[in-house]
C-alpha cells in the first residue's frame, strides 16, 4: 500500500529552520534517519521510503506554501492514490509549540497551504497532522511569526518533536487514522 505524506513549507534560504517550515524539517528528518534522500521532480523534491510493507512517497512542494495544492493534486494522480492516503504535515497556531494533533479531515484553520489545498482537491477529507507553533505575536505580527526563525529552545525541541511526528505517520500508513488519532492525540501534551 502507498501513502503520499506531504510536508509544508516554503522554498529558499531564508525560510529555512522557520515555524512556518516544520512540515518540510519532519520529513527531512525521516529521510535522513532512513538513509534517504530527496530528488527533485515535478511540483517538490521527493523521495520514498518502505516501512513494514508500505511505501511512503514524502513530498516537499516546490511552490510557496499558499500554492501547495497544485503539487499534491499532481502527485496524488501520478500516483493514483484516494484521498484516504494523504496526509499533509504543517505549523499551527492553534497548538501551543511542540503539541501535536492529527486530524482525519477539517477546515484550514486559516492556513493558507491547507486552504489551497481544500480550494484543488476540492475537498477537507484528508488527513493532517499539526505541529503547533503557538500563538506568541503581537497584535498584527502573525506573519512575521510564522516565517520567523524558531528561536534556540524551540530548536533544542525539534529533534523530539520530529521523532514524534515520524511515529505518528509510520503508525497512519500501518493501522490507520482513527486508532492514531486515539494513541496519539491522548498521548500530547
Amino acid at each position: 500500500m502507498n501513502f503520499l505524506i506531504v510536508g509544508l513549507g516554503n522554498i529558499g534560504e531564508e525560510y529555512v529552520d522557520t515555524r512556518h517550515n516544520m512540515g518540510f524539517m519532519v520529513l527531512d528528518a525521516w529521510a535522513k534517519a532512513s538513509d534517504t534522500s530527496f530528488t527533485s521532480e515535478r511540483y517538490g523534491d521527493v523521495c520514498k521510503i518502505s516501512h513494514k510493507g508500505k511505501n511512503f512517497y514524502l513530498l516537499k512542494p516546490n511552490t510557496y506554501m499558499n500554492l501547495s495544492g497544485n503539487a499534491v493534486r499532481y502527485w496524488l494522480q501520478k500516483l493514483k492514490l484516494e484521498i484516504d492516503n494523504l496526509l499533509v504535515v504543517c505549523d499551527d497556531l492553534n497548538l501551543n509549540f511542540g503539541n501535536i494533533r492529527l486530524r482525519k479531515k477539517g477546515s484550514d484553520g486559516g492556513h493558507n497551504g491547507l486552504k489551497n489545498i481544500n480550494d484543488l482537491l476540492n475537498s477537507q477529507n484528508y488527513s493532517r497532522l499539526r505541529l503547533g507553533i503557538g500563538n506568541d505575536y503581537k497584535r498584527g505580527q502573525q506573519i512575521d511569526f510564522v516565517i520567523g526563525k524558531l528561536d534556540d529552545e524551540e530548536l533544542k525541541l525539534m529533534p523530539e518533536i520530529c521523532e514524534r511526528s515520524i511515529e505518528a505517520i509510520k503508525s497512519f500508513g500501518l493501522i490507520g487514522v482513527d486508532r492514531t488519532m486515539n494513541f496519539l492525540n491522548s498521548k500530547s501534551k
